[in-house]
């Protein structure tokens, strides 16, 4: 069995040094990955929430929250099983809807277990464990929502796992292991949906327009960017046996075939009348008003929402696009897409 040693840990005061203004910069490190505390300076004065500063990985300098750094050896010892499902996006990818897709797929699009289990019980997020401290007076009931990573390793047989961290921060033999399926959305729609979900849940609290959280979305400045590089990675192991890449558009402009395409991909044969079952369950009406799935009711009950009204399930349709962003800033996001795509053999759906 591949076993890695963990390298010695440095405290938060050990390192400090010019990250900005006022900066303060610390490491925590193991074999392949390190985790960079900084205080941004400007950056909280839109996101008070972040007053402590955020967190940068080595490698990829992928943001991270920064009690994800006391966290991270975790995650990226986490140890795969050969009949895991792991289903990878950045977030706001569609995540939810596919994620229960590919949990309805593998397992025989049991629409009754789906319609009386929560989502977040069946198909465990990898690193919501890092939630704990800020919900840890809320009832039991809570907790489950977001377990530790301890709990989920000992999920039975066959596990779906969702996580939106990059590949650089997982299991390294995670994909010679497992079977994974990623996802990827268009930025626009990316950004919206981000900033929606920023504005919704009172941990982010964002103050700002959707135009200014674009413009940290293309500096790199937000949870879990930079998008390209997370997004290239997995499109670069695209045609590894255990990878299935997917985007959320072909998903969601013929739901039919792209059930059909997991299933394959999982060797799971599926009659005609389970194709029609868990179509009819991912119907966007049905799939927002699902409780088991759309978690806002118990959010709002604990405090977690800022404004209860707003929706955290946002299909954004790619035609209402143009109208959210002022020309200009369409001119910026379409010139950020070419430079960032220039060289690759990658294309949006």
């Amino acid at each position: 069995m591949h076993t890695h040693a963990q390298d010695e840990i440095t405290t938060p005061d050990t390192l400090s040094t010019g990250y900005g203004t006022g900066c303060r910069r610390s490491y925590i490190a193991h074999s392949r990955c390190a985790i960079e505390w900084a205080h941004l300076g400007p950056f909280t004065d839109h996101f008070p929430h972040y007053a402590g500063g955020v967190a940068r990985s080595e490698p990829g300098g992928f943001v991270i929250s920064q009690e994800f750094g006391h966290h991270a050896h975790e995650f990226f010892y986490f140890q795969p099983r050969k009949d895991d499902v792991w289903m990878l996006t950045f977030p706001k990818c569609g995540t939810t809807w596919t994620q229960e897709l590919v949990w309805m797929v593998a397992n025989n699009c049991n629409v009754e277990v789906a319609r009386r289990n929560p989502l977040f019980i069946r198909s465990p997020y990898l690193e919501s464990g890092v939630s704990h401290s800020l919900i840890e007076s809320a009832p039991p009931r809570v907790h489950v929502m977001v377990p530790k990573v301890n709990v989920i390793e000992r999920i039975p047989s066959p596990r779906v796992i969702k996580s939106h961290l990059p590949f650089s921060l997982l299991h390294p033999q995670l994909l010679d292991i497992s079977k994974v399926i990623y996802v990827v959305r268009h930025p626009k729609d990316v950004i919206v949906s981000y900033f929606h979900h920023h504005k919704l849940f009172n941990r982010h609290g964002f103050l700002g327009d959707v135009e200014l959280f674009g413009q940290y979305f293309m500096n790199d400045e937000v949870y879990y960017s930079p998008y390209f590089p997370h997004v290239l990675d997995a499109w670069s192991k695209r045609n590894h046996p255990n990878m299935l890449f997917l985007f959320y558009e072909d998903l969601r402009k013929d739901l039919r075939e792209g059930v059909i395409q997991i299933a394959k991909f999982l060797k799971k044969q599926l009659t005609e009348k389970q194709l029609a079952d868990v179509c009819q369950h991912l119907n966007l009406e049905t799939f927002t008003n699902n409780e088991c799935i759309n978690y806002e009711k118990m959010a709002q009950s604990i405090g977690l929402l800022e404004k209860p009204d707003q929706r955290s399930l946002h299909c954004n349709k790619p035609e209402h696009l143009e109208n959210v962003f002022s020309p200009e800033m369409n001119r910026r996001i379409e010139e950020w897409i070419d430079k960032n795509l220039e060289g690759t053999d990658f294309h949006f759906a």
